[in-house]
């Protein structure tokens, strides 16, 4: 068996239970000092103010594990390659620069179908995942992109496909299949030259992600909570003479302030700005009277992603009628389309049965009627009828799915645009709403 050069023995980094013997309500280490990264005091005193329960970690843990597992069992696969940093997460519960790494792939995660975990992290960070007995080996040196290895990439490439070769020999015997979910073209050419057999990981991930086990759906209400305690301090920061950003920026202060880690996007605009929609966060300033719609795309505590639109008007003054209108068509779009989600149901039957946006609002409708929802935005998406012929594919609705519910409402030409999304979760015999955070009575008013 090829050892890497780079390779720290899983019992030489382990954290001896026995010195901490505290520990929170999620699992973690009650330690001040510690390395993990979690929800603040402000986050457990707001969810226990609420009776909240957090998940626990550990069980979590195990359990995304055994659904990656599964997927691999499920399609013969010997093992899945990970450099995506979210699924790096999901297999491991690790976090390393997430943002930076998503353009900068210089961690990997092998998981064999056995179970067996290799994390290969930046130089330097064997102590960011000392508290996790299901990482079984940690390596270093999963770098060959051009910033880093220069024109020794394929060299670098090379090395790294050796040791998954060996990998997959190790844990795999003859089976050569093997799920990557994506790679750099150096990696994949230095795969293909050994002989292995390479499939789709996303496939494999997307998944394994889409059914939430119970302590998931913990963190996620958990996560939900505190963005919409960050909503309520964005909702504070809007007045005349605020800018758009002033109002933003109070979103990602919360969110941090209560462990939450980053935002996807900057989607938040005002007055004549929020048509069309996709206008980021600018130096806007805003005056009452002024419409203000955003969408939070939030990866919160737990690394949940918590996926709601909101609009609102500056100032409380009276919408006028026009965005009264606009409004109700969008919470109706919401609520009509959240009565058809329940277990059994297909994505083309929710596209053929959905809410019929007016011909007016069809232009600038939304990408999506529906998405999944866990990290992030996550299979599957489900089309509006005129984007299914190009973009839509078949699927069942299942328990512990997590759905975002989407309606932007705009005209062609039109001043107004109104934003409004709800992140749900598929029970049993129907589904619950996750996101409470109100709509606005005064325009569903008359």
């Amino acid at each position: 068996m090829m050892t890497s050069p780079f390779s720290i023995p899983a019992n030489s980094r382990r954290i001896d239970p026995a010195r901490h013997r505290a520990l929170k309500v999620d699992g973690s280490l009650d330690d001040n000092d510690r390395t993990e990264i979690g929800p603040t005091p402000l986050a457990f005193s707001e969810w226990a103010k609420l009776g909240l329960e957090a998940p626990h970690l550990a069980t979590m843990r195990e359990y995304r594990l055994q659904r990656l597992t599964e997927q691999m069992i499920a399609r013969d696969l010997a093992g899945v390659l990970l450099f995506d940093p979210l699924n790096i997460r999901y297999a491991t519960d690790t976090t390393n620069m997430q943002l930076w790494t998503t353009h900068n792939p210089a961690r990997a995660c092998f998981v064999a179908a056995s179970g067996h975990v290799v994390l290969w992290d930046f130089h330097g960070c064997d102590h960011l995942s000392a508290h996790l007995p299901l990482v079984s080996e940690l390596r270093s040196g999963a770098s060959f992109f051009y910033f880093e290895t220069g024109d020794r990439t394929e060299q670098h490439a090379q090395r790294f496909a050796a040791q998954i070769d060996d990998l997959l020999r190790t844990h795999g015997g003859s089976n050569r299949r093997l799920a990557v979910d994506r790679i750099e073209v150096a990696g994949l050419r230095a795969l293909d030259a050994l002989g292995v057999q390479v499939h789709s990981g996303q496939e494999v991930t997307e998944f394994a992600r889409v059914i939430k086990g119970p302590d998931e759906i913990k963190a996620m209400r958990c996560a939900v909570a505190s963005c919409e305690a960050s909503i309520g301090e964005m909702r504070q920061a809007m007045c005349a003479g605020a800018t758009e950003n002033d109002v933003w920026a109070a979103l990602h202060a919360g969110n941090i302030r209560r462990g939450g880690e980053w935002i996807e996007t900057r989607i938040l605009s005002s007055g004549p700005r929020t048509n069309p929609w996709y206008q980021e966060s600018g130096p806007r300033v805003l005056s009452d009277g002024d419409l203000l719609s955003f969408d939070t795309d939030l990866i919160g505590v737990y690394g949940m992603c918590v996926d709601m639109s909101r609009s609102w008007i500056c100032g409380g003054t009276e919408p006028t009628a026009e965005q009264k209108r606009l409004y109700r068509i969008a919470h109706e779009h919401i609520r009509f389309n959240t009565e058809l989600v329940r277990p059994g149901v297909g994505f083309t039957e929710l596209t053929a049965l959905g809410h019929r946006l007016p011909e007016s609002c069809r232009a600038q409708r939304y990408g999506v009627m529906f998405h999944g929802v866990g990290l992030c935005d996550e299979y599957p998406c489900i089309r509006y009828p005129e984007d299914v012929e190009s973009y839509g594919y078949d699927g069942v609705l299942q328990p512990g799915m997590a759905l975002c519910v989407e309606a932007y409402i705009g005209e062609v030409g039109g001043r107004d645009g109104i934003k409004l999304e709800n992140q749900l979760l598929v029970t049993e015999d129907g589904c619950e709403v996750l996101t409470r955070y109100p709509f606005e009575n005064i325009f569903l008013q008359d």
